[in-house]
């Protein structure tokens, strides 16, 4: 039987806790994932989060899509794979545990508190927000395996990323190298491209006009520009382009007259801001410039420019290179091949040494201000530069400057030995790859991906830090490398283990090597210090672990093996990999899926997943990003306590598309739960008569006399089910949700709902009441099914309680997907119903401008339409339409309108002049007889005149007893005319109406009868009586009689009326 609802308000929160409980105390997701254990395999892989702090929007977001696209496919059949991941090394969790201890700098952690002690408490710290952070996805109603996430700190899973970079070894694709890349003198580590992506934020820099004396040449000099001074001690070259014009001007300095070298197109702009006058006195291409030497301008300073002056040809010379432009500065650029990656290139070009006098922490390690920070020592440079005489000009800049990721410092370019993975000699292959096999939502990311991986150059992975995947490489003294891929390689090339400073042989063993290192170093952990202590031997040579740990990107990058525990298990991978589907926000197309593919080409020769889908940021109503700061952030938990899960969830799903930015509105979200209401309001209606009336579907024997109606919203409901597996396939979860919306909103609760409401009144067991019973009954089974990715709560709460007990099975997400069912689609019908209602939205707009009440009839609406489908439906529909416009009669037909002919004098006036008064006074008198026959030769006072319908201006008027209005489709026009039997009736529904609200306002049971008495006028008793059958059976009433009100007594002024109703005892 179907059980009426135990919520008689739609309340998600105590729903919501109700059905929590019911999935829990039966264990429902556990069998859910049982049914479908026979399933095609499907493998969906979790994005990891970071594990360093609490969940957000963005984050929610993110689980809500994933959750729904899990559900989803778990409803198609597949035997879904859906274990969460964490990101749980790396910088994120390093800063965070730094704060916490009130570490300053990156020495701080060996001289307070020791490696050891720091990585356990990064341990401990990512291990408690996997916690907190699991409680919070589950506070969405995420459906994951919460009890086994793959976490990157596990040993499995730092073994898959050893097997990898072994692989890359093996391949050629990994090798040490010296190059300039981005360094954070807070974090100390090197960062690679893609995590420096995204980090650029405004900042003000020193902007500065320094010139380079030319040797030899008394007063001329080389003007370059620079907005980081503190890289002038390590400049050994000034670069030209080949091609450029370059000028020799003549200005006036603070000491006479001198010459600059400024590029030929720039010396106007230069000029006017360093505030000098000059002219240009010779001309010369950039090429005629090369191996000009010049003086360097802190030579004291910094004795090693002496030393590298001597050593190299090239030092302190004009050297050519076509990265030089002409968008700023002077056309001659300041060229530090120690910190900068366009003059580390050139300047191996040219043979010159790398030269950079800084240290981790950004402090110089010699000359004039050794042990200061760079950007500290940028003022003291200008200030000395100026006191010398070399400055031309300072002042600042506001420009995009990269900073960390994690602790948001500042970064510098800085010339350091680190290892490197060459993509660039598989970035060919993975663009194939990509294209080939990667289907990505939109479809236009590819192109924009293409060109990241494109300009991507070699992926620097070692990182100077601590909590991280150890580097898998052991070096010996002699430079010798071997890269280990596992730890049972690593126990088998072991000689010895050093502790606490002590060297402890190993025997040769396996197992005895094992209990050794258990004994000494504990069990196994493949984080430093544990794997600093191995010392290993490769080909007759002792090797030690290079202290580095790798990129967390990396970590993340090797997800879709390392989450099967591949290659210390195969099973998994060889079923699965790769992953059939992933989606991340729009940063990770640079990120995440770039290190993926990246990773995988370089281990296996392909790409690791099959489709992947891209979403926005979530900004603040006004589009600006959430943060402290501003005040604007708003929690998920917040949401949930406001609103609720389901309102929230399909709020999120619904709001945007999912490739653009969400600004999230609580009017919106409001919007979604009035939505969800009126979906309990009509489940509340219709349970409610089934339950009263014991209907029974599995009961229905034969055909049921469906109506047109019936017949309509079978129709759209199979047509919901083909535009939500559209959307969501396709990734276009906006136009599934948004159909949804429209369904339950539009069609069945302002239309279907509207349409039936009459036939569930009927007593007994009325075939056409059961047709609209059944109709509605499959229409819930089907929305059920199709929103339960979406609103997984109030989906199971409709579920169990107005179909569970004839479908049998436990759960709604239990269900198959629902499959559409051609035979009851019916195109025609849906677009005559929808000129139905147009139609009636046009009536009703024509009724109340008339000032007629709905519940009073009218005695004819006529239609007027060329339109083909207008005609059918007013034709096939037409029970439909008198109904809900009240209207006795409803045809298509031609409304005759009143004519009102008058001269056209702007066209008489010219045409006729004199005789312009003869042919208004005929056109006055038989201007009808003109409009009818069109044309006519007509003679007035002995003169003949030719008039056409143009000399007349008609005016069409609409009768008084009828008022019109246009719909997309044809004209509605009302009559008006109200007859004393169209009176009584239109009085009858208003006094239903009102003994309906009394009804409700007691709480009366639909079945309830009532006594009905009325105190009212002599005439609109006499009007009632007309309809007093209509009345009690519209109510319930049992008895209906006239004077003075007994029992619950409501006072009516505007209908003259008061009304008193009593529960009559059956």
């Amino acid at each position: 039987m179907i059980k009426g609802p135990e919520f008689r308000e739609y309340s998600p929160g105590k729903l919501e806790e109700k059905v929590e409980r019911f999935w829990a105390e039966n264990n429902v997701y556990e069998k859910v994932k049982k049914s479908r254990a026979e399933g095609p395999k499907y493998y969906f892989l979790d994005g990891p989060p970071y594990v360093s702090g609490a969940i957000h929007l963005g984050t929610a977001w993110n689980k809500i899509i994933k959750d729904m696209i899990i559900r989803f496919r778990t409803m198609q059949g597949y035997n879904v794979r859906r274990q969460p991941g964490f990101d749980m090394h790396g910088l994120p969790i390093e800063v965070k545990v730094e704060q916490a201890l009130g570490l300053r700098i990156k020495k701080d952690i060996e001289r307070t508190i020791g490696v050891d002690n720091f990585i356990k408490k990064c341990k401990e710290f990512a291990l408690n927000n996997l916690k907190t952070m699991t409680e919070q996805f589950r506070m969405l109603g995420v459906w994951m395996d919460w009890d086994n996430p793959y976490m990157t700190i596990k040993n499995e899973y730092v073994e898959s990323g050893w097997f990898t970079l072994k692989r890359a070894w093996e391949k050629g694709l990994l090798e040490k190298d010296k190059r300039v890349l981005h360094w954070c003198p807070r974090c100390e580590t090197a960062l690679a491209e893609h995590e420096v992506r995204g980090e650029y934020k405004l900042r003000k820099d020193p902007s500065v006009y320094v010139k380079f004396p030319i040797e030899g040449k008394e007063r001329e000099y080389l003007l370059v520009w620079t907005t980081t001074p503190w890289t002038l001690p390590a400049n050994l070259a000034i670069t030209v382009h080949p091609e450029y014009d370059y000028a020799k001007v003549r200005v006036r300095g603070e000491e006479g007259e001198e010459y600059w070298i400024i590029a030929k197109a720039l010396v106007e702009r230069v000029l006017n801001e360093v505030g000098v006058e000059g002219e240009v006195v010779e001309e010369f291409r950039g090429e005629e410039l090369k191996g000009t030497r010049y003086v360097h301008i802190l030579m004291d300073e910094y004795p090693a420019q002496r030393a590298f002056r001597e050593e190299y040809e090239w030092t302190h010379r004009v050297i050519l290179g076509e990265h030089v432009t002409l968008e700023d500065g002077t056309g001659l650029v300041h060229t530090a091949p120690g910190h900068g990656e366009e003059d580390f290139e050139v300047g191996r070009e040219y043979g010159l040494p790398v030269y950079s006098p800084v240290d981790d922490e950004g402090r110089y390690t010699e000359g004039k201000w050794k042990g200061v920070y760079v950007k500290d020592a940028d003022p003291e440079i200008i200030e000395h530069l100026r006191e010398k005489g070399y400055l031309v000009k300072a002042g600042t800049i506001e420009h995009k400057y990269p900073h960390c990721w994690r602790c948001k410092t500042p970064l510098i370019f800085r010339a350091t030995d680190q290892w490197f993975l060459k993509v660039s000699r598989v970035k060919d292959r993975i663009i194939a790859e990509n294209d080939e096999k990667v289907r990505w939502y939109p479809d236009w990311v590819k192109v924009r991906y293409d060109n990241g991986v494109l300009n991507s150059g070699d992926w620097v992975i070692s990182r100077q830090r601590y909590w991280g995947i150890p580097l898998p490489i052991w070096e010996s003294e002699d430079g010798e490398i071997h890269v280990v891929g596992s730890f049972k390689e690593l126990v088998e090339l072991s000689v010895a283990i050093e502790v606490n400073g002590e060297r402890i042989e190993l025997p040769e063993e396996y197992d005895e090597k094992l209990r050794v290192i258990e004994e000494k170093l504990g069990p196994e952990d493949l984080h430093r210090p544990y794997v600093d202590a191995f010392i290993i031997r490769v080909n007759g040579r002792e090797m030690r672990r290079v202290k580095d740990v790798i990129d967390v990107w990396f970590d993340s990058g090797i997800a879709s093996w390392a989450s099967l525990n591949y290659p210390r298990t195969e099973e998994e991978f060889r079923e699965l990999w790769p992953a059939d589907f992933i989606v991340e926000g729009e940063d990770q197309v640079t990120k995440w899926f770039y290190s993926q593919q990246a990773a995988s080409v370089i281990a296996f020769d392909t790409v690791p997943y099959r489709n992947v889908a891209m979403h926005g940021y979530v900004l603040d109503e006004k589009g600006d990003k959430m943060s402290k700061s501003l005040g604007n952030i708003i929690r998920p938990e917040e949401v949930i306590q406001k609103e609720g899960r389901d309102p929230f969830r399909f709020y999120m799903l619904w709001a945007t598309n999912p490739w653009e930015n969400l600004r999230f509105s609580w009017k919106g979200l409001e919007q979604v739960k009035r939505m969800l209401n009126i979906l309990w309001n009509v489940y509340i209606l219709g349970s409610t008569y089934m339950s009263l009336d014991g209907f029974n579907p599995s009961e229905i024997k034969g055909e049921l006399p469906l109506r047109e109606e019936d017949r309509w919203i079978l129709s759209r409901v199979n047509r919901l089910i083909e535009e939500v597996t559209e959307g969501v396939e396709t990734f276009r979860l906006t136009k599934a949700t948004r159909a949804i919306y429209n369904f339950v909103v539009e069609d069945l609760s302002r239309w279907y709902v509207r349409l039936i409401r009459k036939r569930m009144w009927v007593e007994g067991d009325d075939p056409d009441k059961l047709a609209a019973y059944m109709t509605l009954w499959k229409v819930f089974d089907v929305l059920m099914r199709l929103m339960a990715p979406f609103t997984p709560y109030i989906t199971e709460e409709i579920y169990q309680n107005m179909l569970r007990p004839f479908l049998g099975v436990e759960s709604v997400h239990m269900l198959d997907w629902p499959e559409i069912d051609e035979n009851s689609m019916d195109e025609e019908l849906e677009r005559e119903m929808e000129a139905v209602r147009k139609i009636v939205e046009a009536g009703s707009s024509a009724r109340q401008r008339a000032g007629i009440k709905l519940r009073y009839p009218v005695r004819r609406i006529t239609i007027e339409t060329e339109d083909e489908t207008v005609e059918r439906a007013v034709e096939r529909l037409n029970g439909i339409l008198r109904e809900q416009l009240n209207a006795k009669e409803v045809t298509v037909g031609k409304v005759k309108l009143e004519r009102i002919i008058k001269p056209n004098f702007a066209k008489i006036g010219p045409e006729f002049r004199g005789d312009s008064r003869l042919v208004t006074g005929w056109i006055e008198e038989h201007g009808e007889e003109l409009y009818e026959k069109g044309e006519m030769e007509v003679t007035v006072g002995g003169k003949t005149f030719r008039l056409t319908r143009e000399h007349l201006n008609v005016e069409e008027k609409l009768p008084d007893f009828l008022v019109a209005e246009d719909f997309e489709g044809g004209r509605v026009f009302v009559d008006r005319t109200l007859t004393r039997e169209l009176l009584a009736e239109g009085l009858a529904r208003e006094f239903v109406r009102r003994i309906q609200e009394m009804r409700k306002r007691l709480d009366l049971d639909v079945n309830d009868r009532i006594a009905v008495t009325i105190e009212t006028s002599e005439e609109n008793r006499e009007l009632l009586e007309e309809n007093l059958d209509y009345i009690m059976g519209e109510t319930r009433a049992v008895e209906l009689t006239f004077g003075k009100a007994r029992g619950y007594v409501v006072e009516w002024p505007e209908v003259n009326a008061r009304i008193g109703i009593e529960k009559v005892q059956e």
